[in-house]
């Protein structure tokens, strides 16, 4: 294996001292232009690159924000990924994206990672519902972000969607579509947004005079597609089967049109479907999906936005004090012909 090449190499070849070698990376101005050119040249000539990542440690700031979300395998956290890398990108950082696979160990350890790299901040989505993991990272001192969560008690930003909010926008439709006995699949029971989205859904009945016994919920251990599979079938196999069906996320809905489709019942003529996220697949699947939407892009950007202000505090002349805030977005029902039926 080649050795690599560094900075006391460069300056031995060029005949130079390592604090010259220096000056030309990182002040060229300082040195006289026949210096500088023999130390370029020796540069070009034995390949050197110099560690960015020990330049940054040295200076006590990394130019690399941490993002861990909760399953990189869901088209929403891909786009939060894409918003939050493009705001870094123009501020000249970049972003270590990690998948805590809606894992608190994994999370854990992926915590304790960012910390060892002394990232600049941390963008979370949490997946331990304890909270113990925060709190453990807290003491490192590294600015982080809630993404898609609300900071409640505690002080860190955070940026969310309203979900009560919502689970009334898809469960209301519903309602107006003619349906008196809805299906809630729900995903872990642990999650915030779960527990957000089935508050907003029984808001909804309650304004239409239904009592929560017309929201049966199928709660499932994951968010992902083979867990709506799953759903689908315990749902087929209720003897007083719900006509609609409303799931905390679009890749549970996918899975649950999937048992529908391989079943033989019809979707919507037989169960109406809606789902949450609005993910790109919603709209291409074999039936259209209807889908409330987050604005994942904007929360991943804006989260990178409020960590940049929060990092650069205290780094810039004349900047005032970052204030936490958090930041709640609204959500918005798109309707396609999974929910079109006609009762």
């Amino acid at each position: 294996m080649a050795q690599s090449v560094g900075i006391k190499d460069v300056a031995r070849a060029a005949g130079v001292s390592v604090g010259t070698v220096s000056n030309v990376i990182n002040r060229p101005d300082t040195v006289a232009t026949e210096t500088r050119a023999r130390v370029l040249s020796a540069i070009d000539r034995l390949g050197y690159v110099r560690s960015e990542s020990a330049r940054q440690l040295r200076a006590g700031r990394s130019r690399i924000m941490g993002l861990l979300v909760l399953d990189m395998g869901n088209p929403f956290f891909v786009d939060v990924a894409r918003g939050a890398e493009r705001a870094a990108r123009d501020a000249g950082l970049g972003v270590m994206v990690c998948n805590s696979a809606e894992s608190a160990g994994e999370e854990a350890e992926y915590l304790s990672l960012f910390a060892e790299q002394r990232v600049r901040g941390v963008l979370l989505t949490p997946a331990d519902a304890t909270g113990r993991n925060i709190e453990s990272f807290r003491r490192h001192g590294i600015p982080f972000v809630l993404v898609d969560r609300v900071s409640e008690g505690t002080a860190e930003c955070s940026v969310s969607v309203d979900d009560v909010a919502g689970g009334a926008l898809a469960v209301r439709h519903l309602i107006d579509a003619g349906h008196r006995s809805v299906a809630y699949v729900s995903g872990p029971p642990g999650f915030t947004q779960v527990r957000d989205r089935r508050t907003g859904a029984l808001t909804a009945l309650a304004e239409a005079g239904l009592g929560p016994e017309r929201l049966r919920e199928l709660p499932t251990e994951r968010l992902d597609v083979a867990a709506g599979r799953d759903a689908g079938a315990r749902l087929l196999g209720l003897a007083d089967r719900p006509t609609a069906v409303f799931c905390a996320n679009d890749l549970l809905a996918l899975g649950v049109l999937q048992a529908m489709y391989a079943a033989g019942v019809g979707v919507p003529d037989d169960l109406a479907i809606v789902g949450y996220d609005d993910i790109e697949f919603a709209a291409a699947a074999a039936v259209p999906l209807t889908s409330v939407r987050q604005p994942a892009v904007t929360m991943g950007a804006l989260a990178a936005e409020m960590l940049l202000e929060e990092t650069e505090e205290g780094h810039e002349s004349g900047k005032r004090a970052h204030e936490h805030r958090r930041v709640v977005l609204q959500p918005e029902l798109v309707v396609r012909r999974s929910s079109l039926s006609a009762r």
